[in-house]
């Protein structure tokens, strides 16, 4: 008798029983009590475990269908709400975004992979909130990079990682670090900049602490995902070079910085192929260029074809179908599939399991330490809010004593964080309002009850709705409450200052839109011309604070208030974080992770937003909803942002960089190493608290490169660092190392990194645009400083944005 390579111990027991039965006629029930003594159990303890046995060996005792199972996520169960389960076991934890399927005869358990970047998103039930089982909600991506503060990002994701250790999870579903690459997109806020470095840099500091306590991070969405609409069916197309310097950057920094243990495929394809059924972009980059050691998930219900997202090395498709499994197994079967290739894809993924917590058995409490994080994510908020303005000394308020008349909806209900899986379970959101209270300043009551009986009998008309369709189309924000011109200069004789209050929010599903979000309401602009009117006429000042998402158009604002400070969304402790720049008790130091245009059509992008679509071929998609296949054209190329703005000289609103201070910094004289690069180079400045109290100030190194064969942008940040807590009259000096990769821009013809020979200038500044000191040096020789595979190539040509066209 012979047993089949994938024919499962099991099926030998049955086999033997039937024989035995037959020739000596005993009975069923005790030869089968026999059997599972004397062979059951000893076949059962020879199989190998994982964690015990090599990985080949775990593989090896693998049937073909346990496998596909492996590689195919246990399906999509949210309360009352499963589709496509491929295992009907309880979950390990419930309300979570997903788990693998574990195979209990070899010791491979299920995982927990939760949402999402900026905390953890479970869906809290009834017994949930009686346990208290809350997370903290963190300062969103966006305001964690306006920190320019890797020390501090690595932090909080210490902190972040206990918290999702203490709760069972082995995954969470983040850092976001797709580009900035139009103020409309919708999960912007769960992003960190317009530029590569500082995404990349902020992106490899919170993996690293959250990955220090034993918990994966799964850096997403790679890559190319910058817009919502279409998300799951647009066409990315867009040049070797800009994917290499603007879209692949990001994550190739963080990877390399952070080694995640995961990668999470995004839904969209990039010049005609799926991401996640992509080998030049799983494989080839990632894999073979990059070094990657972990494993790649899809995005939920992304990608068509699991074979192909075998193939191309996405090792786990999520949350997974019944479908899928067999597609795969059927694959193999009729030779569509290597079963090498399949054996892969479950070795990437075991051999990261053995390091989560469920594979170590660890005896999580359900309870970490929630009042520890809301401290440090008070503390982060703080450190990376932005003052774009501070008129005549306007911040900080100074003395508790006065009356503040608190204008704008979301100053009474704080907007934390995004939608959809981008939001948190969190217990509590400190409002504007009760963090001027708390700290001891008189908010006006009678306008404070107003807001807060509008807002309560809006909540009442319009009830959040059923949990997916509020998942998927969050209940809008109440339209910002209209107070009266007469009660308006009221307040500016009864109250000493005027707070008006801007909230903005977005998330999954759907970008914003220009009207009414982008761009301020009618509403609002009346609201910011009564105020600074009737406030000014009065000789007090207006303060403005934006608690926002994404870019917004500023203008209306800009020459109006007295001081402006960007708050974004900064998590459950962001009217004590607002309260605590406002007050003075944290001098701000926060600078521009991504730029303020004067108008949105200064934006290079607008014209290819969101792209174009394809309406006469719609299918239907997830949840029964029209799929419509689309495409959008990056012509813009490598200019974006700010490279955009400074290379063709477009005046911003606020430049990338830029932010203020209660105290002012001197600069030294930029000194270099060398006048010639020969293979590295260090460029060095002395900064000087010139002003009356402590603070902190972020350098930033930009460097401009010759454009001989290739256009370059008129500099690109390649550097930076925040000083410590500058004492008046103190200074610190800050080194910056540029190596051959600082030098080179992307050759897409010859698929190579070059450093062209020539002239290049350090500038180091304050900002993109305030450039305190530069120094030159020489590259004598042009420099290939890396040679890739073709790979990602658009199918045909694209008209891309450059200098002088």
């Amino acid at each position: 008798m012979v047993l089949t390579k994938n024919q499962h111990p099991a099926s030998l027991l049955l086999l033997i029983q039937t024989i035995v039965m037959k020739s000596f006629c005993l009975p069923s029930s005790l030869l089968c009590i026999a059997l599972c003594f004397s062979f059951g159990s000893s076949a059962q303890n020879n199989l190998p475990q994982l964690g015990k046995a090599p990985i080949s060996a775990v593989i090896k005792a693998m049937t073909l269908e346990e496998k596909a199972g492996l590689v195919v996520g246990k399906g999509f169960s949210i309360p009352g709400i499963s589709m496509g389960e491929t295992d009907k076991s309880p979950d390990k934890i419930t309300g979570i975004s997903g788990h693998s399927v574990g195979i209990a005869r070899l010791g491979i358990p299920s995982l927990g992979f939760a949402d999402g970047p900026a905390g953890i998103h479970k869906f809290m039930n009834a017994k949930d909130s009686a346990d208290k089982l809350f997370t903290t909600a963190w300062p969103v991506g966006t305001l964690l990079a306006s920190s320019w503060d890797t020390a501090l990002v690595k932090k909080l994701g210490v902190a972040f990682g206990e918290e999702i250790k203490a709760f069972g999870i082995d995954f969470i579903l983040g850092p976001g670090v797709n580009i900035h690459r139009n103020p409309l997109g919708g999960r912007n806020f769960e992003y960190y900049s317009e530029d590569p470095l500082v995404s990349g840099k902020t992106a490899a500091a919170i993996i690293n602490g959250i990955q220090s306590e034993g918990v994966g991070a799964t850096i997403k969405h790679f890559a190319a995902n910058n817009q919502e609409t279409n998300r799951m069916s647009v066409n990315t197309i867009v040049s070797e070079r800009a994917l290499r310097e603007i879209y692949l950057r990001n994550f190739e920094i963080a990877i390399k910085s952070s080694q995640p243990w995961a990668v999470m495929s995004s839904y969209n394809l990039i010049n005609g192929t799926y991401t996640s059924e992509s080998h030049d972009l799983l494989t080839t980059i990632l894999r073979n260029e990059w070094g990657y050691k972990g494993f790649v998930m899809s995005d939920w219900f992304g990608g068509k074809d699991p074979v192909a997202q075998m193939k191309a090395g996405n090792n786990l498709v999520m949350p997974g179908t019944t479908a899928q499994v067999k597609a795969i197994v059927d694959a193999v079967k009729n030779g569509q599939l290597s079963e090498a290739v399949l054996d892969e894809n479950v070795a990437d993924i075991l051999n990261v399991m053995l390091q989560t917590p469920t594979s170590k058995r660890y005896q999580y409490s359900n309870h970490p330490d929630l009042k520890k994080h809301a401290e440090i994510s008070r503390e982060a908020a703080a450190e990376s809010m932005v003052l774009l303005k501070n008129d005549a000394g306007a911040l900080p308020v100074t003395g508790t004593a006065k009356t503040i008349a608190l204008f704008g909806n979301h100053g009474y209900d704080l907007i934390a964080g995004g939608t959809g899986s981008g939001d948190v379970s969190k217990a509590y959101a400190v409002s504007m309002a009760e963090g001027l209270t708390n700290a001891g300043y008189k908010v006006d009551k009678e306008l404070q009850q107003r807001y807060q009986s509008y807002l309560n009998e809006y909540e009442a008309k319009h009830p959040k709705k059923a949990l997916l369709q509020e998942l998927l189309n969050p209940t809008p924000l109440a339209p910002e409450y209209t107070v009266d011109k007469s009660s308006i200069e009221q307040k500016a004789v009864s109250s000493d200052i005027a707070i008006l209050y801007i909230g903005r929010n977005a998330g999954e599903g759907n970008d914003r839109k220009i009207a009414d979000d982008y761009e301020l309401t009618a509403q609002e602009k009346e609201m910011i011309t009564s105020i600074t009117d009737a406030f000014h006429a009065a000789h007090k000042p207006v303060i403005a604070v934006l608690n926002i998402g994404g870019v917004i158009d500023v203008m209306p604002l800009r020459d109006k208030a007295d001081a402006i400070l960007l708050a974004w969304q900064p998590g459950q402790e962001g009217g004590h974080a607002i309260t605590d720049i406002l007050s003075g008790r944290v001098n701000p130091s926060g600078k521009l992770a991504t730029t303020f245009p004067v108008s949105y059509n200064d934006e290079p992008s607008t014209k290819n937003f969101p792209g174009k679509e394809f309406p006469e071929k719609a299918t239907t998609g997830m949840f029964g909803m029209k799929s419509i296949p689309a495409e959008v054209t990056y012509e813009e190329g490598i200019y974006v942002g700010y490279r955009y703005f400074n290379t063709f000289n477009v005046k911003p609103a606020y430049e990338f960089g830029y932010g203020l201070s209660y105290t002012s910094f001197g600069y030294s004289p930029v000194k270099l190493s060398a006048a010639t690069f020969n293979n590295k180079l260090t460029a060095s400045v002395t900064i000087t608290n010139t002003g009356k109290v402590a603070g902190k100030e972020v350098a930033e190194l930009y460097l401009s490169a010759p454009a001989k064969t290739m256009d370059k942008p008129s500099e690109e940040l390649k550097a930076f660092a925040k000083t410590g807590l500058l004492q008046p009259g103190k200074s610190q000096t800050i080194t910056f190392t540029l190596t051959p990769s600082d030098l080179a821009s992307y050759k897409s013809d010859a698929s190579l990194w070059l450093a062209e020979a020539g002239n290049y200038t350090v500038k180091i500044g304050a900002s993109s645009l305030n450039i305190k000191g530069t120094a030159s040096f020489n590259l004598r020789k042009e420099l290939v400083v890396e040679k890739d595979h073709k790979a990602l190539s658009p199918q045909a040509g694209i008209n891309e944005l450059k200098p002088g066209k």
